[in-house]
């Protein structure tokens, strides 16, 4: 597979025109056609449904969809981090994040390197622990934020000096928002929304003990975004770690549980990275903010 090809297919998904794409190219419409037939020949698999005006991808052309972005992406920063490798901090960080406040310590680090390295750019994934790993996993990203209880044995990390408080956003309304924190026995009964994450790692079994279990679940999401609009229209009530929801004017509350819950928070990287330039100073500078704020407390 030539990365040219796979450019092709990636700008024809995203156009849904052969023609189009070949026209912005300056290439004639059956000589694209040609190349991408032919991937589909390397691939055995038919990568496209073509109709009269625009092209929709099979379920094969999904897969590979998503693996041709990830191809061309890695091609992309190594070929940027071999290009930085001549004595100047120039080029890109790639970093996934978790939901936290906590990324706070983050940008710190990023503001002063460039501060000082203006030509460095960082680029930014959000997603849930999994969806993080699975990129760090891949060389996608040189490091990833992850919250509360994560496996690192294949990672080298740092610890950050903040961890994040786990709670309940419910309505202004609710009974248990006149309370100042919420209690293993307030979550009996209670329909709850509550991450994935949350559930497959047991993030509140110990709090709760045997009444996990128990627990009314209604919904499960991976971001909390959606859960938010879930609970302002009085689905349930939503587990989440402080910080990530600005609660002011729209009719719902953070209360944290007690006894307290915290969640720790730590950026990791793969064990002998090969890294880059500019992801070997974020590092250096990640390194001075972390010592300066634990140093402040």
């Amino acid at each position: 597979m030539e990365l040219r090809v796979l450019r092709y297919f990636l700008a024809v998904v995203r156009e849904g025109s052969i023609t189009a794409v070949a026209q912005s190219l300056h290439m004639t419409q059956p000589t694209l056609s040609k190349q991408l037939m032919e991937l589909e020949d390397e691939l055995g698999k038919q990568l496209f449904v073509r109709g009269k005006h625009r092209v929709r991808l099979t379920e094969a052309g999904e897969f590979m969809y998503r693996r041709a972005q990830e191809i061309v992406d890695l091609a992309d920063r190594t070929r940027t981090a071999l290009r930085s490798q001549d004595g100047t901090i120039a080029g890109d960080v790639s970093i996934g994040c978790g939901e936290t406040e906590g990324m706070r310590v983050l940008i710190h680090a990023m503001k002063a390197l460039i501060a000082d390295h203006p030509h460095v750019r960082f680029h930014l994934y959000s997603g849930n622990d999994e969806d993080v790993s699975a990129r760090l996993e891949k060389g996608l990203v040189d490091f990833g934020l992850f919250v509360g209880n994560t496996d690192l044995s294949g990672y080298d990390f740092l610890r950050l000096p903040v961890a994040d408080t786990w709670g309940l956003v419910l309505q202004q309304t609710h009974p248990l928002a006149q309370r100042t924190h919420i209690t293993p026995d307030d979550m009996r009964g209670l329909a709850l929304l509550c991450s994935r994450q949350t559930l497959e790692r047991n993030e509140l079994s110990g709090w709760l003990g045997d009444d996990f279990q128990n627990l009314n679940v209604v919904s499960t999401h991976n971001l909390i975004g959606n859960a938010v609009l879930m609970v302002q229209e009085g689905v349930g009530c939503a587990v989440t770690i402080s910080g990530l929801i600005n609660t002011r004017g729209t009719g719902i509350v953070f209360r944290p549980f007690a006894p307290e819950i915290r969640a720790e928070l730590v950026v990791a990287w793969k064990k002998h990275p090969a890294f880059s330039a500019p992801a070997r100073a974020f590092l250096q500078y990640l390194q001075s903010t972390i010592a300066q704020e634990a140093a402040d407390k």
